[in-house]
């Protein structure tokens, strides 16, 4: 009978086998929608003593089961790398037969990476309560435990801790976004319990940013909540901004989006912007310098009372959640680096006909901010124009 020695030099001689330097060449030497798919076999205790870049994480046990949501397309490149080179020809031949036709095994495996000199990183370890609690998320092949990872490590700044600022701020919580800032400089009003959900009758009179700690807190204490009491202007907007990733805009008047536009801009940070009015809600995502700002879209502020308030013209409850959960969703993708923006596009909905409208937007090669380099650009304060969150 064959020994496993037979069967192993066998199937090496009927897979295609790299070196870690081919490897190295292909996966870290081109843009990643480019490169092969490198993917990692091994299991958890040896992957969180370090990884390939860019390497996806599948446990050998589970390589069959979600290779083809992975990779879907079996024409794809694929390399495959375990602790020695060993599991990774056999998984290789497993693949092969799957009907992937260029799929590779790394020889030597991680322990020849290493003794090459060749860079690697080390996973975020999660601890036993966290893989319960995300679990739903770790099984995804577009997240996984380093997507969670990367979550947890993410802080978003959340502007308004009002109607769109609740929805957004509770599913990124609930996501496991490690820290969030809630900028707000309002107190809690009867008024605003219709649609502004982060806050209850008992703390009425109590600064929303408070009110948002204490409910983002009690649904997950994996998160860190900042709260800002204040309202943004050109001389602490860039202090503020400089300490998160991206912002999730829920701003309820002219000045402030066109200063966070311009500050975004001079930080290169990334802003999902949302407005809602009665029955319509609109969101895209600005990316700093790559598709339109928002003053490519308003290239100035109206003029005051040309655009009424949610106080004044109202606004259905159920609207800002619907439009605050997109924005939290748009935040994610970005943390993730999964799915495409809405960069480049506006998401129109109207809540009375239960349609959406999706409308291509342009950037304005006249643009008088995002035309200019970063350092030119100047923050500048506008007369409000309403001083109720929505």
């Amino acid at each position: 009978m064959a020994s496993f020695s037979d069967i192993l030099s066998q199937v090496k001689r009927s897979i295609h086998e790299v070196s870690v330097d081919e490897t190295r060449n292909q996966v870290l030497g081109q843009k990643p929608g480019d490169a092969p798919v490198l993917i990692d076999i091994r299991e958890r205790d040896e992957y969180e003593q370090g990884f390939v870049p860019r390497a996806e994480w599948i446990p050998r046990g589970f390589l069959e089961m979600k290779i083809e949501d992975l990779v879907p397309e079996r024409g794809r490149e694929v390399i495959l790398y375990c602790a020695g080179g060993n599991r990774s020809a056999l998984a290789a031949r497993s693949l092969v037969e799957l009907g992937y036709t260029r799929v590779s095994s790394m020889a030597g495996g991680f322990r020849a990476w290493k003794q090459a000199g060749h860079p690697f990183e080390r996973p975020r370890t999660l601890s036993a309560e966290q893989i319960k609690r995300y679990s739903r998320h770790i099984m995804l092949p577009e997240v996984g435990e380093l997507g969670q990872g990367k979550l947890l490590d993410a802080k978003v700044l959340c502007l308004g801790a009002g109607g769109l600022g609740s929805p957004s701020a509770l599913y990124l919580a609930a996501a496991g976004v490690g820290t969030l800032g809630m900028v707000d400089d309002d107190l809690v009003d009867e008024s605003n319990l219709q649609r502004q959900v982060l806050h209850n009758m008992e703390r009425l009179g109590m600064p929303k940013v408070e009110s948002a700690r204490m409910t983002l807190q009690a649904l997950n204490p994996d998160v860190k909540v900042v709260a800002h009491q204040t309202r943004l202007d050109s001389e602490n907007i860039l202090e503020i901004l400089a300490g998160y990733d991206l912002v999730v805009d829920g701003a309820d008047n002219f000045p402030t989006r066109y200063l966070l536009n311009d500050a975004a801009l001079k930080l290169g940070k990334p802003v999902v912007h949302a407005s809602i009015f009665r029955f319509e809600g609109q969101l895209t995502t600005f990316l700093p310098f790559d598709g339109p700002c928002y003053r490519c879209l308003y290239p100035d502020p109206p003029p005051p009372g040309m655009a009424p308030s949610c106080q004044e013209a109202g606004v259905l409850g159920v609207l800002p959640g619907i439009i605050g959960t997109l924005q939290a969703n748009e935040a994610l993708k970005l943390i993730l680096g999964v799915g495409q923006s809405l960069s480049g596009r506006l998401l129109v909905f109207d809540a009375l006909g239960t349609k959406f409208r999706t409308l291509k937007l342009r950037k304005d090669p006249e643009c008088r901010v995002c035309n200019k380099a970063p350092a030119d650009i100047e923050l500048i304060d506008y007369e409000a124009f309403c001083s109720l969150a929505t």
